[in-house]
């Protein structure tokens, strides 16, 4: 007779399907960045490239939800699908993998991505009579310069993916890979559980302690490429966690069979979270506020597993063009804001106008110029032919 272990959950190597549901939140986690950087100058304090003399509390309680769990959901993405492709294919392969298609993009389009926002805050403060509000970082020597814009998320996640292979390699050398993969599963089964939630929301409260308590909307990133320990720690806790959670077959589908409550408990922490830092001590608010961030992106993975099982091919094109229309959005979005700056239109019609107008050019330059060429092949490991090229032809036979 055989038994079956509680550790025969454990994840191997495969060729497993295509995980539908992830990918469409790997997505909706860089689409999220155009809809908050739409929304920043409309904020009360201002301090932005652009910004709005009509303000908005509403914009500030926005930005406020999305940052709660936009980068930890992200990173969260980043580690199942790196310990994935490093069971695939090795950890050479991975670390190439990630260098080719993160390091080098942040490299190759910074000049365009970031540098150009030095000239539209010139723009901007030219045309206001004034200096541009953007302000710079005070660092020493070539670090005054070398600051990442909307792009430190690719330098943040190509420093955890470093760390983690780096100590994966240690541990393997020092406890053997049948041992640490044993403890990979249990971990991940550990973290699929109820208990999860709190677990992985202790690395985003050290994050916020150690950069004081919950200030400037959450986990505060980076301004050059040098680590700060706050962002370093919350995200590290949140790349592993999705490490882990790969590490068990059914880590995933236990989090489905909770996404209702998890979305409900993000809800009422994420409004508990809102008033805390003004009611509540610093270490008790930051508790809150890392316990809603964990509560969405827990609800959020439940919910896309649970109900995003098969292709669909609008959410499988947003997915692949995702990346490309992240990397280049804010100089489009802020030229389009710009022109819009200080109009007596309600601030909603501004909102769509901006990101129809920034969406529309993304997309069509996504489709034309990137889908089949040698850059989607690049940023996305594959070419894809041209929706609008391949429907153009078909109506002219």
């Amino acid at each position: 007779m055989t038994t079956t272990s509680p550790d025969s959950t454990v994840s191997k190597p495969s060729t497993a399907t295509r995980l539908h549901g992830l990918d469409a939140l790997r997505a909706g986690a860089l689409l999220l960045g155009i809809v908050l950087h739409g929304l920043v100058p409309f904020l009360p304090d201002g301090g932005w490239l652009v910004v709005d003399r009509y303000r908005s509390e509403a914009a500030l309680a926005a930005v406020y939800l999305i940052h709660l769990f936009r980068m930890v959901l992200f990173m969260v993405l980043a580690g199942y699908f790196g310990r994935m492709v490093l069971q695939r294919r090795g950890a050479g392969a991975y670390l190439r993998d990630r260098a080719l298609r993160i390091g080098l993009p942040a490299v190759a389009f910074w000049p365009v991505a970031v540098g150009s926002l030095v000239l539209i805050a010139i723009a901007a403060g030219n045309l206001d009579g004034a200096e541009a509000t953007q302000p710079v970082a005070e660092l020493p020597g070539p670090l005054a310069v070398m600051m990442p814009g909307h792009l430190w998320f690719l330098v943040t996640l190509l420093q955890l993916v470093l760390v983690t292979v780096a100590g994966r390699a240690v541990l393997l050398r020092v406890f053997g890979a049948d041992r640490c993969g044993l403890a990979a599963g249990r971990i991940g089964s550990l973290l699929a559980s109820p208990a999860g939630l709190g677990i992985a929301a202790l690395p985003y409260f050290a994050g916020l302690m150690l950069q004081g308590g919950v200030a400037d909307l959450g986990i505060q990133e980076p301004t050059t490429i040098v680590p700060v320990p706050g962002a370093s720690a919350a995200y590290l806790g949140a790349f592993l966690t999705g490490w882990f959670l790969q590490a068990r077959t059914d880590a995933l589908p236990r989090l489905g069979g909770r996404w209702p409550v998890l979305l409900v408990m993000a809800a009422v922490l994420s409004v508990i979270g809102w008033f805390a830092p003004d009611v509540l001590p610093s270490p008790v608010s930051s508790a809150v506020v890392a316990l809603a961030g964990w509560a969405w992106t827990f609800g959020l993975l439940g919910l896309a597993v649970r109900t995003l099982r098969r292709e669909r091919p609008v959410v499988r094109y947003l997915a692949d063009a995702s990346y490309w229309m992240y990397l280049l959005h804010l100089p489009l979005l802020l030229l389009i804001e710009l022109g819009l700056r200080d109009l007596a239109w309600p601030i909603p019609v501004k909102l769509l106008i901006a990101w129809a107008g920034c969406t529309a050019i993304l997309l069509l330059t996504y489709d034309l110029l990137v889908r089949s060429s040698w850059l989607g092949r690049w940023l996305n490991g594959r070419r894809q032919p041209s929706v609008l090229l391949r429907t153009s032809r078909s109506r002219s036979r």
